[in-house]
């Protein structure tokens, strides 16, 4: 129907377009002029496109067409809002995810301090518990040194008053000092 319509229309314009001279002589209302035969053709074909409702159909179609394309212009508008609104919430999930990365690192340095000052402290008493027990082993070293001079010393007196007193006593004295060891010995043991 659209290119019925416009068929008629080009059809109508080159019906009316005429040569300006001629209508000739004659009189305006006469049939023999033509421009009274284009006034009427054209006002036939305006009556006929009125009959038809073309001015109507033409304006439908372009109605329709500017509702489509306002159609289009408000679903662009509203894909743009929509783009604009999820570009801003990506922006938002990127600076709330550099954010939680900041925060991550801020908090990874932390425990690896506190870790380390930890490892620090570990390692202190560590050492000071290895110093602890080498002096503890030093000062037994020492004490079982000294106890080793003293019973070494103890060995040589006994041995030394044991040859002294075994050449200067008699056998009789020498029982005597044998059974008050022995007593002394018993006292002291209970």
């Amino acid at each position: 129907m659209r290119f019925g319509v416009l068929t008629l229309a080009a059809l109508g314009l080159a019906l009316m377009a005429g040569p300006a001279l001629a209508a000739g002589d004659y009189p305006f209302f006469s049939l023999r002029n033509t421009d009274l035969i284009v006034l009427y053709g054209a006002i036939i074909f305006v009556g006929i496109l009125v009959y038809f409702k073309v001015p109507a159909l033409l304006m439908g179609f372009l109605d329709g067409r500017a509702d489509t394309i306002r159609a289009q212009l408000d679903e662009a508008r509203r894909l743009r809002e929509e783009a604009q609104e999820l570009r801003s919430a990506f922006e938002r999930k990127k600076a709330e995810v550099g954010a939680e990365a900041d925060r991550i690192v801020a908090k990874a340095r932390e425990d690896a301090e506190i870790a380390a000052k930890k490892a620090r402290e570990e390692l202190e008493v560590s050492i000071a518990r290895r110093l602890s027990a080498a002096e503890d082993q030093i000062a037994s070293a020492e004490a079982a040194a000294l106890r080793a001079v003293h019973d070494r010393a103890v060995s040589v007196a006994v041995a030394a008053a044991g040859s002294v007193i075994a050449s200067s006593i008699g056998a009789e004295q020498r029982d005597q000092l044998v059974n008050d060891a022995i007593r002394t010995v018993e006292e002291r043991l209970h």
